[in-house]
């Protein structure tokens, strides 16, 4: 199993503008390549202009596979482009992580 861990800041007082236009215009065509996320979460406390998401994949392979996909997709071009053009975001950092031997989710 492989964890991919997503965490992404916004120009403060943006945020909520820019997880709206995810929700209308992203969201739905990421989930119809990546599946449901095990997690998308909003920060409550430290850096309130973060939030994160984790997608799970069956190993790199299935991984690299529906990325794929989902960079072939229109949709997702048009979401990426309106995101650029609102220029909402300041970073991303991504993680790809595996679960320990003792956690068997």
């Amino acid at each position: 199993m492989f964890y991919d861990v997503r965490t992404y800041t916004c120009h403060p007082g943006t945020i909520k503008k820019h997880l709206a236009m995810y929700a209308e215009h992203g969201f739905d065509t990421q989930r119809k390549h990546l599946g449901d996320p095990v997690v998308y979460a909003q920060t409550e406390t430290g850096n309130v202009n973060s939030y994160l998401h984790i997608w799970v994949y069956k190993d790199a392979a299935d991984r690299a596979t529906r990325r794929a996909a989902l960079q072939a997709d229109p949709a997702w071009h048009a979401y990426m482009a309106k995101s650029a053009e609102a220029g909402w975001l300041i970073s991303q950092e991504n993680r790809l992580m595996t679960p320990t031997p003792f956690f068997k989710p």
